[in-house]
């Protein structure tokens, strides 16, 4: 029998003032979650073993939708050009109207953890009226030792009811969705939604807001740790190849999407992985497929076929298709989610107008510019309406998930750097030969090639040009790599074309970057990309 067998779990919801007629399921485990998410109609089982649910209408997150509360406490530290405000007596009617909704309802509580680091650890309570979505965030954030559950006190609690409705005279929301925080009380409410990244992202945004503060990195990167101790950083925007290239079977995978940089190292947020199922092999990706295959996995958005087996290249529902497993199902992930402080930082960005070379090494400086900026590009015919590839900045490869200016979080990760004597690389996982629809795909062999190069420290004793364009060095020459592709110059059929690509991307740069100016000094100025000719 689960804790709720053990003890009156009505307890659980008390801080927060939630009471309800119906059932509270505390700390419930998987067995029963499945019973209970299928007994409920909420999912389905998958010939494999798997839980597989749909969310309706949200199928990815709701950005325009989230909301911080503004008070005297938050008022002066959160980047509220990043962050829709709303009043504290907003979020009171919103809460009563919350605890009201779910009076009658059966809820499902888990206490979890945020934080792999004893020191630094964020207790969180979520309450949930779904019970895949109890299943979902006990695969996602850390779970506690049943000694700890006893006397568990949470850092923050979340309430998650995706049949509320806002009213957006009444609650000050966009629509019927919210995702409403509130820093101060440390309580945040999610409704009008069944997607459940928003309760992981939720946890994220919040570490995002308090460890700063205590001097503490908190960054939207996968991290691996090699034989020898020397860890690594990989930041990128989704498709640039982050998830796929920091699972590297000669590394331990500390974890692939949250983690936070600390006086002890590095330590992840979680104690599972979300990733994306869209086109998903056996082939390509082994570990993660396996793991659609295990009891305890929950699958979102993922078609079955009519003998129910997930149909991976299926994109009806969404292409946002996603699985979310605890970490221990990947075989060489760290039993501990740490590792010491890193040796290298990898960034990562997929540049479809072919103009960056497949990897250049960073100063601090050029690399706080570099995740400030969160440069990668959208592919013609990846959205309605693009038909060339299009510029995408994300400030700190993160932006909806920052509460405070980015030049916080970049003034911290280059202090960091500079500290620790990190080595910072920028690897282009896109386009070479021309930009999309004339170049290839850079050879995911060489992007392997030069990462372990890097990793390794051989490329420390390469030889260097520096890039006209962009001001970084590139190496010349690498042992097992087409020394075409490291000058992408070189690899266009028309230079002149190239040159005015590069112009192009400098220039998108150059414009994106204006707003960060008045928070960086002239060292960081300095590290901006400049005009071929200006260069010369």
């Amino acid at each position: 029998m689960s804790e709720a067998g053990k003890r009156n779990p009505a307890w659980a919801i008390d801080r927060i003032g939630l009471n309800t007629t119906g059932a509270v399921r505390y700390n419930f485990g998987e067995a029963v979650l499945y019973e209970e998410a299928i007994r409920r109609g909420e999912a389905r089982l998958t010939a494999h073993g798997a839980l597989v649910a749909e969310t309706g209408q949200h199928t990815g997150r709701s950005p325009k939708d989230k909301f911080v509360v503004r008070d005297e406490i938050t008022g002066p530290h959160v980047w509220w050009d990043n962050n829709k405000a709303i009043s504290p007596a907003q979020f009171d009617t919103l809460l009563a109207d919350f605890r009201a909704h779910a009076a009658e309802k059966d809820l499902y509580v888990q206490d979890l953890v945020g934080g792999a680091d004893e020191d630094l650890k964020l207790t969180t309570r979520v309450v949930t009226e779904l019970a895949w979505h109890s299943l979902f965030i006990r695969n996602l954030l850390i779970r506690p030792k049943a000694a700890e559950l006893e006397h568990f006190v949470p850092d923050l609690t979340i309430i998650d009811l995706p049949s509320f409705r806002a009213d957006p005279v009444r609650h000050g929301t966009r629509t019927g969705t919210v995702i409403a925080v509130d820093l101060s009380r440390m309580i945040v409410l999610i409704g009008g939604t069944s997607y459940a990244g928003e309760m992981k992202k939720s946890v994220f945004t919040v570490l995002n807001y308090l460890l700063p503060a205590k001097g503490v990195m908190p960054m939207h990167c996968s991290a691996n740790e090699g034989a020898g101790g020397d860890a690594a950083i990989f930041f990128g925007l989704s498709g640039t190849g982050k998830t796929t290239l920091s699972a590297d079977p000669s590394r331990t995978l500390v974890g692939d999407d949250e983690h936070g940089w600390g006086p002890h190292g590095i330590f992840n947020f979680e104690g599972g992985c979300y990733a994306k199922t869209i086109k998903l092999s056996a082939e390509a990706e082994p570990e993660i497929f396996a793991t659609t295959q295990r009891f305890g996995t929950v699958l979102e958005n993922v078609v079955l076929d009519a003998g129910r087996v997930p149909d991976f290249d299926d994109g009806n529902l969404t292409e946002n298709t996603r699985c979310a497993y605890p970490l221990h199902f990947i075989p060489n992930a760290s039993k501990t989610g740490r590792a010491g402080h890193p040796k290298n930082i990898i960034m990562l960005t997929a540049d479809a107008f072919g103009v960056m070379p497949p990897i250049a090494r960073l100063t601090p400086a050029q690399a706080m510019y570099h995740f400030l900026s969160g440069y990668t590009a959208k592919v013609a015919g990846t959205e309605k309406g693009v038909t060339e590839p299009e510029a995408t900045f994300s400030t700190c490869f993160g932006a909806p998930f920052m509460p405070r200016h980015p030049s916080e979080y970049g003034n911290l990760l280059r202090e960091l750097i500079a500290h620790h004597g990190v080595d910072c690389w920028l690897v282009n996982t896109g386009w070479t030969g021309g930009a999309y629809g004339t170049g290839k795909r850079m050879p995911i062999k060489a992007t392997r090639a030069l990462l372990a190069a890097a990793l390794e420290g051989s490329l420390k004793g390469a030889d260097y040009r520096t890039d006209a364009n962009f001001g970084f060095e590139v190496p010349v020459a690498v042992a097992g790599v087409d020394r075409a592709i490291l000058d992408p110059r070189s690899t266009w059929a028309d230079t002149s074309a190239y040159d005015l690509q590069a112009a192009r991307l400098v220039g998108m740069f150059a414009i994106n970057f204006e707003k960060f100016e008045p928070h960086v000094d002239a060292v960081v100025l300095g590290a901006a990309p400049r005009m071929r000719e200006a260069a010369e």
